[in-house]
């Protein structure tokens, strides 16, 4: 038998050739995965600095004074002085960054008690009683309350880490819930909004209830945690040398946000406590006496806002923005429709899709990760504004807006042509 000697080389020199650019691949690959944990680590050092500096900051417009019995504690990226004898803050203070714009971490839920409070924080048993069941599930026996958060969590929607730590007990008090989700939470929102509005800018916020002796409390509670009757909430924009105050009751709020603003002078006379005196006293005195709503409320409405689609009008079994709060947090796969008002896509590259209200007033969100957009055959981000669509999925709670991830375009139809 003949050997072909020539034909033997091309054969060793392709394999050859072939091995090398088998193993250049892998090697870029493991290239780019130590790239990639080379920017982890960096962006790691960057958000501890953002840390110390959101400390800083506080402590140059000076924290409130303790008062007797309250003891200070400070986590990642808010302060808070923790009051025994009503289990829970007398007041929280920390910074909304501009970075929560473009923030992508959500609500993570992990409420536990705060290890940094020396006589013991809050806990669990102070607000319901859980109880495993024969399945394995757990059956709740609330107590009346939402675990209210004082500094809010979406406000640190750039970091899990301070995201997380907004979930200590520390930072929780009694609200009823009609108040906590609605009143309150909307109160939050536009507090965010303003950022929206005013690029760039850092918020100087600090909350709180007031704490009066003759208060209620939580009789099943563990801790018989106090139930505020009033909150309150102040913001200052240094940058442009304004500030607001809102006091709040803890009962459904039937009225328009601004019926609640007062000066921070206002909060410091219900309070006994001095804001921001680390600023020089002229600014100081200028912005503790303002009240101006249109800095801090102006007509939020977008243009582009539309009413829920009439349910009436819409398939079996099919419901729009507003139903679908009915279903967050459950495993009912439902299709919720509307009209795309705004869409946006993430730092990170994920694709946010607003449905009846635009963001940041948004009251459904369709959330598409950036891995996910090439199951479509269209951009989402452009092929549905202003058009009316339905979106199927189960509905999840992303601090207190209902939400839906979607994976491909199945789940995602056009419910009329518009």
């Amino acid at each position: 038998m003949r050997i072909c000697l020539l034909c033997i080389i091309y054969l060793f020199v392709g394999t050859l050739s072939a091995q090398t650019l088998e193993d250049q691949i892998s090697g870029l690959n493991q290239e780019v995965k130590a790239l990639e944990q080379q920017k982890m680590g960096v962006l790691g050092k960057i958000e501890d600095l953002k840390f110390k500096k959101i400390q800083r900051d506080l402590d140059v417009v000076q924290l409130p004074k303790l008062q007797p019995g309250d003891v200070l504690v400070r986590h990642s990226a808010l302060a808070l002085a923790y009051c025994e004898e009503h289990e829970q803050a007398r007041w929280v203070a920390h910074i909304i960054l501009p970075d929560v714009i473009s923030g992508t971490v959500f609500r993570s839920n992990d409420f536990r008690p705060d290890p940094d409070v020396p006589t013991g924080s809050a806990v669990e048993a102070d607000y319901f009683l859980k109880s495993m069941k024969p399945d394995s599930t757990f059956s709740y026996d609330g107590f009346g309350y939402d675990r209210g958060h004082l500094a809010p969590s979406a406000d640190f929607r750039w970091s899990q880490r301070a995201l997380s730590e907004s979930y200590f007990y520390s930072n929780m008090s009694p609200q009823l819930g009609v108040f906590n989700r609605e009143g309150w939470g909307s109160l939050e929102d536009k507090i965010r909004g303003y950022l929206y509005r005013n690029k760039g800018v850092q918020l100087y916020v600090v909350t709180g209830p007031v704490l009066t002796p003759d208060l209620p409390v939580v009789e099943r509670g563990v801790n018989k945690v106090s139930i505020p009757k009033l909150y309150w909430k102040i913001a200052l924009d240094l940058e442009h040398q304004r500030a607001i105050g809102f006091v709040m009751p803890n009962r459904a709020i039937t009225e328009p946000t601004g019926s609640f603003v007062v000066s921070i002078d206002s909060v410091e006379k219900l309070t006994g406590l001095d804001f921001f005196a680390g600023l020089p006293d002229a600014v100081e005195n200028a912005v503790e006496a303002q009240v101006v709503v249109q800095d801090w409320l102006p007509d939020t409405g977008g243009s582009d806002d539309v009413k829920p689609l009439f349910a009436p009008d819409l398939p079996r079994n099919h419901f729009n923005t507003v139903q679908a709060k009915k279903y967050m947090g459950k495993s009912d796969v439902v299709d919720v429709c509307g009209t795309v008002v705004s869409a946006r896509r993430s730092r990170n590259g994920n694709i946010l899709l607003n449905l009846d209200k635009a963001f940041p007033n948004q009251v459904f969100t369709i959330f598409i990760k950036k891995e996910d957009i090439p199951n479509f055959s269209y951009d989402p981000e452009l092929a549905f504004k202003g058009k009316s669509v339905c979106a199927k999925g189960r509905v999840l709670d992303l601090d207190g807006v209902p939400a839906m991830f979607i994976d491909n375009e199945n789940s995602l139809k056009a419910f009329r042509e518009d």
